[in-house]
């Protein structure tokens, strides 16, 4: 509600209108504060020239050029198109072009994913230490003699795509959500409930042994802590302390693990995320295998 979209358009066709409210003072003592919300924004398309230079003068970029064109009207009046309008065409705006490569994101993307990861790790804490505490029990076991077989993981299970969650799809229609999103998340929906059942229904005796690389990666953590890892390496290696830890193997970076991207971009996961978590399960299977081939 800065209106320098308004103030600045050559042909007055963008329309606002606010009203200002009080916020309560952040500390105890302070000063409350007062601030715009935006109660209606149109454009004049009958009036707008496409000149873009609102575009260009937001200093929020809250402005953004739409492949829509088609949209001749009868009457003139309907050429004024109010937020609900201008809001369905939000939905049309193509992603903003890649960074370059070695380019820093901008400060808000860099925060909001700092935030989100440390509340993912806090999250997944009690998880890998539940998963720590199952996996040295089942190297005991395993030890001991015991001869029970690995669950299959959630990645493990290859699903083929095609099929919508009817009951997701109908909800983001429900709330408002262009066909097209609300198609691609009831697909990534479906695929993760089949993963799901098909892990479900391996045989009982596989529970036996807690694999903690699944409930990281399910909470969101890259990398199980080193003192997960070394619970496996030590029921493969035999005798405590012999055993290579992961930790301990060096692997050059670089290669991606197709099967994690293809899964998590499926997912609906951005192709960044999906890139990274692919070379960090990539880097975990190559480090594995060394190990595997040193033991034998």
């Amino acid at each position: 509600v800065c209106m320098l979209c308004s103030r600045e358009c050559p042909d007055w066709c963008i329309y606002i209108d606010s009203h200002k409210e009080t916020v309560p003072a952040a500390k105890e003592g302070g000063r409350a504060r007062t601030r715009n919300v935006l109660d209606r924004f149109a454009i004049d398309f009958s009036l707008c020239m496409y000149c873009g230079i609102c575009v260009e003068v937001c200093p929020f970029d809250a402005l953004w050029w739409s492949p829509e064109f088609e949209y001749s009207e009868y009457s003139i009046d309907k050429l004024l198109h109010e937020m609900d309008k201008l809001r369905e065409w939000a939905d049309t705006v193509p992603p903003p072009p890649m960074l370059d490569d070695g380019a820093d994101a901008p400060a808000e993307v860099a925060d909001a994913i700092a935030k989100s990861d440390a509340a993912l790790q806090a999250a997944a804490r009690p998880a890998v230490t539940a998963a720590a505490t199952g996996a040295a029990a089942g190297a005991a076991g395993k030890a001991a003699g015991g001869a029970a077989k690995a669950a299959p993981k959630k990645a493990e299970v290859h699903v083929e795509g095609g099929q919508v969650d009817q009951e997701v799809y109908d909800q983001l229609i429900a709330e408002g959500k262009s066909e097209r999103i609300a198609r691609s998340k009831a697909k990534a929906a479906w695929v993760r409930k089949e993963k799901a059942r098909l892990a479900a229904e391996a045989p009982a005796e596989a529970e036996a042994v807690v694999d903690a690389e699944p409930v990281a990666e399910a909470a969101g953590v890259d990398d199980a802590p080193a003192e997960v890892e070394e619970a496996p390496a030590a029921a493969s290696g035999g005798a405590a302390g012999g055993a290579t830890r992961l930790a301990d193997v060096h692997v050059a970076g670089g290669e991606v693990d197709q099967e994690t991207y293809d899964r998590l971009m499926a997912e609906g996961k951005g192709e960044r995320i999906a890139r990274a978590k692919a070379k960090a399960a990539w880097v975990r299977k190559e480090k594995q295998r060394i190990i595997d081939e040193g033991g034998a």
